[in-house]
């Protein structure tokens, strides 16, 4: 996908779309025919261009890394509503011819770049590790960031909240603990205050929750489609 950042209202009404290839964990590309239907990475390769300031500390490096070093120092970390978190920038694609404007000793140029971002959409499901518990519900690590799943999301049942930071299940026995590897479901997402963006989840649905209360719930299901299987067989 392509933005350009000296049209900003482009910016804001362009919809952040995924490109072919572009599916990426923190360390390396996801194969999108690895990829379950119902899981989903959140991370994004966006082609960029904006007006790229370089500054005079950085004239004796070659244009190109120059031009990179600006634009990491510009982008890396950027919280922003419609692009998320920058993670990285992936390389510098295009530099066109720089300018200088009177006053200001850098010069700019007109600069292609690529970036990876998390972007986290609605309705995806991810894993990721319980970071805290509070009496009002969990928070796991999501990459970049951490998400809030409320006590009353963390599992289908009356949940309670007891001193040594557990979250217990009344009738299913179930417990959550910091460290636990869930898989949850994005139902809220706000980056209206970027220092500060919120993730809600829930983990109430099938299929989601810790790791091993999933695998347990799949394997009666494993197990009938096996039977049914060597049926087929016998006949």
């Amino acid at each position: 996908m392509h933005l350009d950042l000296s049209k900003p209202k482009a910016l804001m009404q362009t919809k952040l779309e995924v490109m072919t290839d572009s599916l990426y964990h923190l360390s390396s590309p996801v194969e999108t025919s690895e990829q379950s239907t119902e899981e989903n990475t959140m991370y994004y390769r966006v082609e960029l261009k904006d007006h790229i300031r370089v500054p005079p500390r950085f004239f004796g490096l070659d244009r190109p890394e120059a031009i990179l070093k600006a634009v990491k120092q510009k982008y890396d970390g950027l919280i922003d509503p419609t692009l998320g978190v920058v993670i990285d920038v992936a390389q510098v694609k295009e530099i066109g011819e720089g300018i200088i404007i009177p006053g200001d000793g850098a010069s700019y140029y007109d600069t292609t770049f690529e970036l990876l971002t998390f972007q986290p959409e609605l309705q995806e499901v991810l894993k990721g590790s319980i970071k805290d518990i509070a009496d009002f519900g969990a928070f796991i690590t999501l990459g970049p960031i951490d998400g809030m799943i409320h006590i009353s999301q963390t599992m289908d049942d009356f949940v309670s909240f007891a001193k040594d930071k557990t979250l217990g299940g009344r009738d299913s026995k179930r417990s959550l603990r910091i460290g636990d590897q869930c898989k949850a479901r994005v139902i809220a997402v706000s980056f209206k205050d970027v220092t500060n963006p919120k993730i809600g989840l829930t983990m109430r649905q099938p299929g989601l929750g810790r790791l091993d209360w999933i695998e347990a719930e799949e394997a009666p299901k494993t197990e009938a489609k096996e039977e049914k299987k060597d049926k087929k067989e016998k006949k």
